[in-house]
């Protein structure tokens, strides 16, 4: 188990899913953690999120195979359908081994961060409604002024505040130098199941636009999860403004057919709306003296990748164990996360693009798409699921996971 007596403190910006997992792994290693979230709590909702191949293994590590499974959405597969609601595709969700299109676990954003969260609570220090104002970092730690006014010295600091990361704006530079925007933007919200929806998840897309309006199913079956994708070159909506996104919405999925009017008619007394641009995060270098990000804030490969929880359920493991491996050396553990998660993280980043690809609506006089070659595709499937064989980091403190 080893001697947990590293003393060393370590502040995370972000109580989504990467900082909480992070913190996990962090407090076992023997680190003292603190998680600043500026929204006052954890929030509801969003996105189904999924985890796959060795990201199934990170679970299990932090003993959390069983609550995480009993938050899971129960998926049973997807249907594509056409505007008159037949089907024409089906994927299922014990395809390729749990791994498919439809994951074996598959579980709302906001769930996965309440299963993190109440797993971390009680060896963790989250300071909710706050954000970090200010950050100074010199040879021997970091110096953080908090909006709420209170100043605190780290030893670290991680930035796992997503896409938009205002860590990562503070310490390496605007967001425009990071952000690659993939021209698509993703809707969710939540809405009454008045479209006798049980277990399977339902998507019409309108080829020639490139629109894609969709359903799934999620645990309180009274409800759904709406979904809707439009392609946008430029993206100019602020993503605070949430009246102003849902105008953009209403307007882009003007005249789509199928059961979109319907699912719009809720779209104002939604509890849980959330619209952004489908983007990537591509940085040469995570970390900057003893400040890093993990998660979106450092290589998001955007929703389309199937693969942003399990980059940062890994991220978060391999993150820990590496600090600690090297003795809370800053340099060497950021340097040495970095080089286990590159392959995995850029097989991810690739998978996105190629999806979002995919979608794109055809030009009429366009040559056909060349076939993929299946062989090198697979392998790059194969290196995005399971592109870090997870250490075991034998001799670093392991204080076990938290008792149920």
């Amino acid at each position: 188990m080893g001697d947990l007596v590293s003393g060393t403190t370590v502040l995370v910006a972000g109580a989504s899913i990467a900082g909480p997992a992070l913190a996990h792994w962090l407090r076992r290693r023997g680190a003292a953690v603190t998680v600043v979230e500026r929204a006052p709590g954890i929030r509801p909702g969003g996105q189904a999120v999924d985890a796959r191949g060795v990201a199934k293994e990170a679970i299990r590590r932090m003993g959390l195979d069983e609550a995480v499974r009993a938050a899971c959405t129960d998926t049973a597969g997807a249907n594509t359908v056409d505007a008159d609601g037949n089907v024409l595709e089906t994927y299922r969700a014990d395809d390729d081994g749990g791994d498919g299109y439809i994951a074996e676990i598959e579980i709302l954003r906001g769930d996965m961060s309440q299963v993190l969260y109440d797993d971390t609570r009680d060896g963790v220090e989250y300071l909710f409604d706050d954000r970090i104002a200010e950050l100074t970092q010199d040879a021997d730690g970091v110096d953080v002024t908090f909006a709420s006014g209170k100043r605190r010295r780290f030893d670290l600091v991680v930035g796992a505040d997503g896409l938009h990361s205002s860590l990562r704006e503070t310490v390496f530079g605007p967001r425009a130098q990071f952000i690659r925007h993939l021209g698509l933007v993703l809707a969710f919200y939540s809405v009454p199941n008045e479209f006798d929806l049980d277990r399977w998840m339902v998507e019409y897309q309108e080829r020639e636009s490139g629109r894609s309006a969709g359903l799934r199913p999620i645990q309180d079956a009274t409800r759904a999860m709406a979904i809707f994708s439009f392609p946008a070159g430029e993206f100019d909506v602020d993503y605070r403004d949430i009246e102003g996104q849902k105008r953009l919405l209403r307007e882009q999925m003007a005249g789509l057919g199928w059961l979109t009017p319907r699912i719009l008619a809720h779209l104002d007394d939604t509890p849980d709306f959330y619209l952004d641009q489908v983007a990537q995060v591509v940085m040469d270098r995570w970390y900057d003296g003893r400040v890093g990000l993990i998660g979106d804030a450092a290589f998001s490969a955007s929703p389309m990748s199937g693969q942003g929880t399990g980059l940062a359920l890994v991220g978060a493991y391999v993150l820990a164990g590496e600090l600690a491996a090297a003795g809370w050396d800053p340099e060497a553990g950021f340097a040495a996360y970095q080089e286990r998660m590159r392959p995995m993280v850029e097989a991810s980043q690739e998978i996105g693009r190629m999806h979002v690809e995919s979608l794109a609506a055809a030009e009429p006089d366009a040559e056909p798409r060349p076939e993929p070659d299946m062989e090198a595709f697979m392998a790059l499937v194969d290196r995005a699921l399971n592109g870090v064989d997870l250490p075991d980091y034998d001799g670093v403190p392991d204080s076990g996971p938290s008792k149920p």
